[in-house]
């Protein structure tokens, strides 16, 4: 069957890359869309994976964000129409869906966050989700559920192989203290400013303390400009540095010490590999995040007062191998896929 599967956002590259292989190896054909949104195109082209660019991000402003996901359904239209494919698959690109629901293409999202908001037009017809989520209140019209085993992160960690290579391209050396920073999501509907407070202090700490280095991973071009007009302090003498490019999220990680971030996906990939990992989120915490957090692989950070007393300003024994050992989540998600199409050809056959 084909199965078109669009890019929304940045972790949606390295996460759907193993789906796809998968997929395609059990005789499956993929196709790809891609907003040009944060670094969701600059990645891809890293993996060498094709596809077709269409529509971009229209910032924070609420009736903005409405009016570009009417858009980009609209202008996704003709790639759908040309590729007619089976069934749509995507990690929450509401654009997607909403097209797909008006043209009764099955759709599958896969999501690990249950305080998303979405317009009625946009709900999937099937749920792929973490079993964190299992027992959580979902959306009470969502009855196609299905779930597996550990966290998204699972389906493509474990192909992680280490470049060291990183430290030379960053100015970076194996003496520092390396800590990852990446900042809130002050364009997401679920933001909270409380975040942005928490990082201020955070680089107050970092920049009174010697031996560490910062490595700032701003959300997106204009959130960097902001940041370096506003805090210019934190840049002086190379003390804090941004990438002049879109970096392997999961090398940067494994050279890192730790990781400070305002939330999502890189928070998860340090848990998967099991680097300590710090929260400054303040947003509402979703059930993954709660699972983490009492498994103590993740540590939320609430308070200014916390900033100083729970994040450990430590190296760490770095020596050890990479884990390559499969994980049960790539499977479980991709034989979801094929009992869905399986389910949907049956369907279409009756009617």
């Amino acid at each position: 069957m084909k199965i078109w599967i669009d890019l929304d956002n940045t972790p949606h590259v390295p996460f759907f890359l193993p789906i796809i292989q998968e997929l395609e190896r059990r005789g499956h054909r993929v196709i790809l869309t891609a907003r040009d949104a944060f670094q969701v195109c600059e990645l891809a082209d890293e993996t060498g994976i094709e596809y077709i660019k269409i529509g971009r991000h229209y910032g924070k402003n609420p009736i903005m964000k409405i009016v570009g996901l009417m858009w980009r359904s609209v202008q996704l239209l003709p790639f759908c129409m040309r590729q007619r494919p089976d069934l749509a698959l995507s990690h929450g690109s509401r654009a997607q869906v909403l097209l797909c629901n008006m043209l009764r293409i099955p759709t599958i999202l896969t999501t690990d966050y249950e305080y998303g908001r979405t317009i009625p037009m946009a709900r999937p017809k099937w749920l792929i989700l973490p079993d964190a989520l299992s027992n959580s209140q979902l959306p009470p019209r969502m009855k196609r559920l299905r779930f597996y085993r550990g966290i998204k992160e699972d389906v493509y960690v474990p192909k992680f192989k280490p470049d060291p290579s990183i430290l030379g391209e960053l100015g970076l050396s194996r003496e520092e203290t390396i800590v990852t920073v990446r900042p809130p999501a002050n364009e997401a509907h679920y933001h909270n400013p409380e975040s942005d407070i928490l990082l201020v202090e955070l680089m107050s700490r970092i920049c009174q303390t010697p031996g560490i280095r910062a490595v700032l991973l701003p959300r997106t071009h204009q959130q960097g400009q902001f940041l370096r007009a506003n805090y210019p302090h934190w840049f002086v003498c190379s003390k804090t540095i941004i990438p002049t490019r879109a970096l392997n999220g999961l090398n940067l990680l494994w050279f890192s010490d730790f990781l400070v971030s305002g939330g999502g996906t890189m928070n998860r990939e340090a848990a998967a590999l099991e680097i300590p990992v710090y929260s400054i989120f303040r947003g509402k915490i979703g059930a993954v995040d709660r699972s983490l957090e009492r498994e103590g692989r993740l540590i939320l950070v609430r308070t200014v007062e916390e900033v100083w007393t729970r994040i450990k300003f430590t190296p760490r024994k770095k020596a050890r191998q990479a884990d390559n050992n499969p994980r049960a989540a790539l499977l479980d998600i991709v034989d979801h896929i094929e009992d869905i199409m399986q389910k949907e050809n049956l369907q279409s056959g009756r009617q």
